[in-house]
């Protein structure tokens, strides 16, 4: 007999001691590649410093109307909203999981009434109050509020990712009606050119110095100048509405400043020409691949996820383990076996039971398989989302680069047709040139600038896009 009861020692020893390795923390072993971003070591070196990430988006947008828009879409858009719930649902399931070690009460009064051939009936009744309590030897609760609060921190990582995604769109559309306003302003001046232009060769034509297939081919590119005025201005509704929706709110009228007038990003941009400097890459500051780590909110959600499937496993190696439950009773009851008492007696029970999983149809060994691949699935996913992230890093960053060089192209494109235009309308004004070339340096001229303003709208569009892929927009 004690040579057997040493053997369950042996036993419970060992089970315990195998059961330690299940409170083991989660430890992240993938980090982000040196050269994530995949830049130059120039520019890396030029944007060194604090990274753009770090600043808070009412710092990043200088612009008092969009902050105030910024901040209503954060307060009123459904999505952002949904996300705060679920982040308050994984609040709620981490307090049950930690509340699981505490022993659970139940309050069962019963009560009967018997009679058995015709005798006189007999009355019996149970007040007890039950405890139940599971032993977390072998790191089954542990793991799962461990778990738990993996999925919470994935809630609010999704939440950030939200939100930044919120500011970002918010704020591209809001420079891009920046930028149709001003659009709209050249089609309006050039309306008015070009309707004087028209008038000149409809007079000219009346007095016998002009040919109709002039003041044909002029009005007719008068004529496009009035369906572009209207696309615009249906593409300014358009994104009026766009914004509304973000905003959660009936179609109306967006208040917005004009282009140019508020720095987008860092005060040095708002020195000297703004379109220029706007883009520059020697003032945005990217920083090193490990803060994007930090930063970026889809990452650090790759993270927790990849926690989450390691305390998964954990819990399917636990399974493999007994369970220990521990329960009492405790009332008061006029029942005692085979008698009645009355008035009734004072009951107390206490239960201890372990249970021991020895053949499960296989489900046990299934579910460990499948967490184990779960998490390696995880790993290699997080590794793609930083290869992901560095991309976009890559791509904004020669987004920007790409406007910078066109802007300064466009400038000197837009001063040199503007003098063609200028000089060609003077030359035909006095005989010397035919309405043909008016009208190609009157059409160049309205397309440079109208491509001028859209690459401005693209290199703003490419500075928050870099701001976004490098983790900001959650602060």
């Amino acid at each position: 007999m004690k040579r057997l009861s040493n053997i369950f020692i042996a036993a419970a020893v060992s089970l315990l001691l195998t059961g330690c390795g299940l409170y083991k923390k989660y430890e992240q072993k993938e980090y982000a590649p040196a050269n994530a971003f995949g830049v130059s070591q120039d520019v890396t070196d030029a944007a060194g410093g604090a990274s753009l990430a770090q600043m808070s988006w009412r710092e990043f947008f200088t612009d008092p109307l969009l902050q105030q828009l910024i901040e209503q879409v954060l307060a009123n858009n459904t999505d952002i909203n949904s996300a705060r719930i679920a982040v308050e649902k994984s609040e709620a399931a981490l307090k049950a999981a930690r509340l699981a070690y505490l022993p659970s009460f139940n309050f069962t009064p019963s009560g009967s009434i018997s009679s058995f051939d015709g005798s006189p009936a007999v009355k019996t009744y149970n007040l007890p109050l039950q405890m139940s309590l599971d032993l977390d030897v072998f790191g089954a609760i542990t793991s799962q509020k461990r778990k738990a609060k993996a999925v919470l921190m994935q809630s609010q990582m999704r939440e950030e990712a939200v939100r930044a995604n919120l500011i970002s769109t918010t704020a591209q559309q809001y420079y891009l009606l920046q930028v149709l306003d001003l659009q709209l302003e050249i089609l309006l001046m050039t309306d008015s050119l070009w309707n004087a232009s028209l008038e000149t060769q409809k007079s000219l034509w009346e007095n016998g110095k002009a040919y109709s297939t002039a003041v044909n081919q002029m009005e007719s590119s008068y004529l496009n100048v009035k369906t572009q005025i209207v696309d615009t201005r249906r593409n300014i509704r358009a994104t009026e509405n766009a914004i509304c929706r973000l905003l959660a709110i009936t179609p109306q009228h967006i208040n917005r400043s004009n282009w140019g007038t508020a720095a987008l990003h860092h005060p040095e941009a708002g020195q000297g020409d703004m379109g220029q400097r706007m883009f520059n890459t020697q003032f945005l500051k990217i920083g090193v691949p490990a803060s994007m780590l930090e930063c970026r909110p889809d990452i650090r959600m790759a993270n927790y996820a990849m926690e989450e499937a390691f305390y998964n496993t954990q819990a399917a190696r636990a399974a493999f383990f007994p369970s220990i439950t521990l329960g009492g009773t405790v009332g008061w009851t006029n029942s005692a076996g085979d008698a009645i008492v009355n008035p009734g007696k004072l009951l107390l029970n206490a239960v201890a039971s372990l249970a021991q999983p020895i053949f499960a149809r296989g489900k046990l060994i299934a579910n460990k398989k499948i967490a184990k691949l779960t998490e390696e699935d995880l790993q290699k996913k997080y590794v793609q989302t930083v290869i992901d992230a560095g991309n976009q890093v890559n791509e904004a960053m020669a987004d920007c680069e790409a406007a910078r060089e066109k802007f300064a192209f466009y400038r000197r494109q837009v001063e040199v047709l503007h003098e063609a235009y200028t000089g060609t309308h003077e030359l035909m004004d006095n005989g010397k040139a035919n309405y043909l070339e008016v009208l190609t340096a009157q059409e160049s001229l309205l397309k440079a600038q109208l491509s001028e303003a859209m690459n401005m709208y693209d290199g703003s569009e490419a500075v928050i896009a870099l701001y976004i892929a490098l983790g900001g927009g959650t602060k």
